[in-house]
């Protein structure tokens, strides 16, 4: 079965590298296929539009605004910072990459430090642990093992392996956690940080990681996630105005390993749904299916740009999703 994912895959990669001329598309789908990105293409994507975007739009203390919430009275092309980090993320900007990650990295060291322009506005006794959290995951997707993230990174190991010591869920057992590090009495809890715990992932145990997929990824697949309809219950053909709704679930369930017991359908859907040509179009949406971020759009012609963008998601997913089943 991983064979057949994984010859799919590569082929509809090698299919979008012939479409698709734009230097962006092409390194990012070598490095999806962990080739090597020859010295012109990477060049090419340094001098790309696409980059320059993010490069030009980067202020002068590293960010690009406030940090996540947006500031409705400015027409930024990104609304907060942690939308432009994600779009750094999603086409492959390196620290080689110019210094467009080396100052972002200066920009949320600052908020740890208690140095930033930005403060945490502390409107409930979960704020500041939250807020905290995704800062470091932030860092430790830019550089792995960060110094500053020690402390927190260790908390939140600390409050999943209580929450999950006998291999199921506790909510008390989690609460005791959260209200004995952060001093916090509200029945309210901050959401388990995942994302941040497997940003070491080798600090977290197999039967750990297990019980959480369980928990976290079962529920997203049972209940859906961000939406009413389970991604078991997929249509026959790709199109569908819920489009954009399917990928949250898919890529949240994606992050664990052992995503198959939940996305095997949901993977065997998206293959069955390719083009003749091995390329994907969702067909018309009635917003931008990936948001701010996710986006390779290359050209002024918007069928073409949609079948790049559209692929690019699908393959993205796939990569990912080889990764967590097959390490």
């Amino acid at each position: 079965m991983w064979r057949d994912v994984q010859r799919e895959f590569m082929a509809s990669a090698e299919a979008l590298y012939e479409f698709c001329k734009y230097a962006a598309v092409r390194r990012q789908l070598l490095r999806l296929q962990k080739r090597e990105v020859p010295q012109a293409l990477q060049d090419a994507f340094i001098g790309s539009d696409i980059f320059r975007e993010l490069y030009d739009a980067q202020d002068a203390e590293g960010g690009w605004g406030r940090l996540k919430d947006k500031d409705y009275a400015a027409k930024d092309i990104f609304p907060t910072s942690f939308v432009a980090l994600e779009r750094c993320r999603y086409i492959g900007v390196t620290m080689d990459d110019r210094d467009v990650l080396i100052r972002a990295q200066e920009y949320l060291e600052t908020f740890l430090h208690g140095t930033s322009r930005e403060r945490f506005r502390p409107t409930n006794e979960r704020e500041i642990p939250w807020n905290c959290a995704i800062v470091c995951d932030a860092l430790e997707a830019i550089e792995q093992n960060h110094p500053l993230c020690d402390r927190v990174y260790g908390e939140w190991l600390y409050i999943a392996n209580r929450a999950f010591e006998d291999g199921e869920y506790s909510y008390d057992r989690e609460a005791a956690a959260q209200h004995e590090l952060f001093a916090t009495r509200e029945n309210r809890l901050v959401p388990m940080q995942f994302s941040l715990l497997f940003k070491r992932r080798e600090n977290v145990s197999p039967a750990l990681e297990a019980a959480m997929l369980r928990q976290y990824g079962g529920y997203a697949y049972t209940h859906g996630h961000f939406w009413d309809e389970c991604p078991a219950h997929l249509p026959d053909t790709f199109v569908g105005k819920k489009t954009r709704r399917w990928f949250h679930s898919f890529h949240y369930i994606n992050q664990f390993n052992g995503s198959a017991l939940y996305l095997a359908n949901a993977v065997d859907w998206l293959l069955m749904n390719r083009r003749e040509d091995g390329l994907w179009d969702f067909g018309s949406q009635t917003k931008d299916p990936w948001g701010y971020f996710g986006y390779f759009s290359c050209t002024r012609n918007y069928a073409h740009n949609r079948v790049v963008d559209c692929t690019m998601e699908v393959l993205s997913l796939l990569s990912a999703y080889l990764e967590r089943n097959l390490s």
